[in-house]
């Protein structure tokens, strides 16, 4: 049975460019700074991203923690976002290993924090408080149904943050498809913030990996941080060698699945028993709701599973899919059907 496997665009396979380049890639100890496959790719991250230099880290909550205890000290403050991935889903980790304390104001639906909510959660210089020291953003916003940040609200962002001394951090995760479904340079999405990082190994497909950019000075305090949290890979070329392939294959590629994504959601908007919010898919997520009171997410699950398809139940009623390049127009078509012959 063919699967259609919905449930992350974490799944995806490396391509055979990426399998050649994995298995060809000269390497050396990445972390004396000898291999030469990983220096490629953090050139040419940097480059993209319209940084001075970056850092390859094994996986998006390395990239994201290195980012958070280079900018902070113990006790210091982090505002974000209530429904932000670090806050949500990186097991505390700033708290944890960091001693950062996160103070959450309320994101928007479309991913974004108003600025007033920012503006107000920043602590006066007062004995009783932490310190206020960095404001961390998602682009796109998982939670958010994949909503991307545009390039007007970042740099709002960045007059307040320099208004304040603070500093900015940005959980790219899935910056590229931000930039792709706003048709703009993703450097222009980078331009505010004072690290950020990527995964490779989304929509972009490689096996494993992220990239941190920021200034050269950042990313050498970056490169002790991640050593800390046992990140110093070795001979990491042969992982860096797909990331190479994802930045010059994979990035302009990406709309296609917003396409697929798009399709899927119209698709089930049409179906009784499901309600999808049409004017929040804007990327490769696409969140809906189960309004069928007689099936249970976890029931549908179970079955379209039978059916090869497999999607993300996240409650009662919420369900999660996401589209990457292994899910072509046809694929939708029969995922579509097959909720059509359930409902």
């Amino acid at each position: 049975m063919t699967v259609v496997d919905l449930r992350s665009d974490t799944i995806t396979q490396p391509t055979p460019a990426m399998r050649r380049a994995m298995a060809e890639a000269e390497v050396g100890d990445d972390v004396f700074g000898e291999d030469p496959t990983v220096r490629k790719l953090e050139e040419m991250a940097a480059d993209r991203l319209g940084k001075e230099a970056a850092l390859f880290t094994a996986s998006g909550t390395m990239g994201n923690m290195v980012s958070l205890l280079t900018h902070c000290g113990r006790g210091d403050e982090m505002i974000l976002g209530d429904q932000s991935h670090i806050f949500f889903y990186e097991q505390g980790g700033s708290a944890a290993l960091g001693g950062i304390h996160p103070r959450t104001v309320p994101n928007q639906p479309d991913g974004t924090i108003l600025i007033e909510d920012l503006e107000g959660a920043i602590r006066q210089d007062d004995v009783h408080f932490p310190v206020t020291r960095i404001i961390a953003l998602e682009n796109t916003h998982n939670r958010c149904c994949g909503s991307p940040l545009c390039a007007d609200y970042m740099k709002d962002v960045g007059n307040l943050a320099g208004k304040h001394g603070l500093k900015i951090h940005v959980d790219g995760a899935r910056i590229f498809n931000a930039a792709a479904a706003l048709d703009t340079d993703v450097k222009d999405l980078a331009e505010y913030a004072d690290s950020i990082s990527f995964c490779l190994s989304k929509g972009l497909g490689s096996p494993a990996g992220s990239v941190v950019c920021g200034t050269k000075d950042f990313i050498a305090r970056a490169r002790r941080a991640r050593k800390v949290l046992g990140g110093g890979m070795r001979q990491a070329g042969i992982l860096a060698g797909a990331g190479i392939i994802s930045l010059t294959q994979m990035t302009e590629r990406l709309a296609e699945d917003h396409e697929n994504a798009g399709k899927l959601a119209q698709g089930l908007a049409h179906i009784e028993g499901l309600s999808v919010d049409l004017a929040n898919i804007k990327t490769n997520i696409v969140f809906f709701d189960l309004k069928k009171h007689d099936l249970s997410t976890e029931s549908l699950v179970k079955q379209l599973e039978e059916q090869g398809i497999r999607i993300l139940a996240l409650g009662p009623r919420k369900l999660r899919a996401v589209t990457h390049y292994h899910i072509s127009s046809k694929d939708i078509d029969h995922v579509l059907d097959s909720f059509k012959s359930l409902f």
